[in-house]
């Protein structure tokens, strides 16, 4: 049986800490606790925001990356949790948008159910409603833009995903991330993976930036003469919190 739930997707930084701990597990953890349907977090390996710009690093896994947590249930269970997190995530991006589950299978409860594709989705004004719920929010719609490229793809002699990034940046966009993935395949067909026999240097590179339709659309122009191979997609997102410090304005300022 298909369910329509939310999606709701946390943007903050690997080095964002909580009670000595880094805030994306400790939203994890809370999410296992309130018994949510599932939660996912994505490291990426550059992106900026709010405070600023995360280079690429030779040691991802103990320096600061941006991270993307993934939470799926309905509206009346993520919206309190979500407010019961304003406290462990002091910074970044928060976006809802629609999701049906098409498929939930715990181990334990194996089912003969066949899996299908919905009809369609209801429209993001049905989602639950933020107003007065996170403070320092704002509450609009935007998009999510999302660039499917190769790691060894480049533009003007450096890597195509920081000159897509360094754009969105100029632009004045709201932020960006940048996955890494381990393995897939694009628009030539050919499978690229991270298993050290194959030594791929050519890995699936996914770019991820979210604001309001019409920046987006002041990007597009670039990515037309920069994108020679790849896919862009696009769905429309509820923005509910967009956290803002005046100390990470002159700290993004510093950096040029």
């Amino acid at each position: 049986m298909i369910s329509e739930n939310v999606l709701l997707r946390l943007y903050l930084r690997s080095a964002d800490m909580h009670h000595h701990a880094p805030a994306y597990e400790r939203i994890v953890q809370q999410a296992a606790r309130n018994r949510l349907a599932g939660a996912t977090v994505l490291r990426g390996i550059m992106g900026f925001g709010t405070r600023g710009l995360v280079k690429p690093s030779d040691y991802r896994l103990i320096g600061d990356s941006p991270v993307i947590v993934e939470l799926v249930d309905s509206g009346e269970k993520l919206l309190p949790f979500l407010a019961a997190m304003s406290e462990t995530m002091h910074h970044g991006l928060a976006t809802l948008e629609r999701a049906a589950v098409l498929v939930y299978r715990p181990r334990s409860q194996p089912t003969n159910q066949k899996t299908q594709l919905p009809g369609g989705l209801k429209p993001l004004s049905t989602l639950p409603n933020t107003q007065g719920v996170l403070p320092m929010h704002t509450d609009s719609v935007g998009v999510l833009l999302r660039i499917f490229i190769g790691e060894s793809d480049t533009f003007n002699h450096k890597p195509l995903h920081e000159a897509i990034v360094a754009k969105a940046r100029e632009l004045g966009l709201a932020g960006a991330t940048v996955l890494q993935g381990a393995m897939g395949f694009g628009a030539n067909s050919v499978m690229h993976t991270d298993k050290i026999l194959v030594m791929s240097s050519d890995l699936p590179i996914v770019i991820e930036l979210i604001d309001s339709r019409e920046k987006i659309e002041r990007l597009l122009p670039s990515l037309d003469g920069m994108v020679a191979e790849g896919m862009i997609t696009m769905e429309e997102v509820k923005i509910i919190a967009y956290r803002h410090d005046p100390a990470d304005q002159a700290r993004k300022q510093s950096e040029g």
